[in-house]
């Protein structure tokens, strides 16, 4: 007796479903073994080195430490005062610097290119309006900033951090280069 075509049929299909649930159980295995290496070989370093740190553990403690503290009438607020931070001691003043070093660490960005209209370093065409302005506005300019027809000059060139001084003595150092 032979084997009908349905009965083969039959055979390879449960074939391929048998060797096909192998694979998968192999793969689902496989992936299981990966797991708990990676949690053995986490459980070596991650908690010795990085969860036990202490730089971690306060940074962390300060990350989710309550918002603020609340006072109650009539109950121990002294976690409430030793929490308030003291007031900030005010800045130091910044140093005054030269104009071109000024100039070459902040307005280089934009007066080397041009960029935002600001006039070209050495630009004698350029500078010659701004400059028949007078010092006294070109300054005024540099340190509170100025939105014109020409362009746009943030204040201190961006670099707010400087002294006025610094950035009176690089509006002189360019004006200078420009004459």
């Amino acid at each position: 007796m032979s084997d009908s075509p349905d009965q083969h049929s039959t055979s390879h299909d449960k074939h391929f479903f048998d060797t096909f649930m192998l694979v998968i159980g192999g793969l689902v295995l496989f992936a299981f073994c990966l797991y708990i290496l990676a949690r053995v070989i986490a459980a070596n370093t991650q908690e010795q080195y990085v969860l036990n740190d202490p730089a971690y553990t306060e940074a962390a403690a300060e990350r989710i430490k309550p918002a603020q503290l609340l006072a109650v009438s009539g109950q121990d607020n002294s976690a409430v005062e030793a929490a308030t931070p003291a007031p900030a001691a005010p800045a130091a003043p910044a140093a005054v610097q030269a104009g071109d070093a000024v100039y070459n660490m902040a307005c280089v960005a934009c007066h080397g290119m041009g960029i935002g209209g600001a006039p070209v370093f050495g630009n004698k065409a350029a500078w010659a309006p701004r400059i028949a302005q007078g010092i006294a506005i070109l300054n005024d300019h540099a340190i509170k900033g100025y939105q014109g027809k020409a362009g746009l000059m943030p204040a201190k060139g961006g670099r707010v951090d400087l002294a006025d001084e610094s950035i009176v003595n690089a509006v002189e150092y360019m004006v200078n280069a420009a004459k």
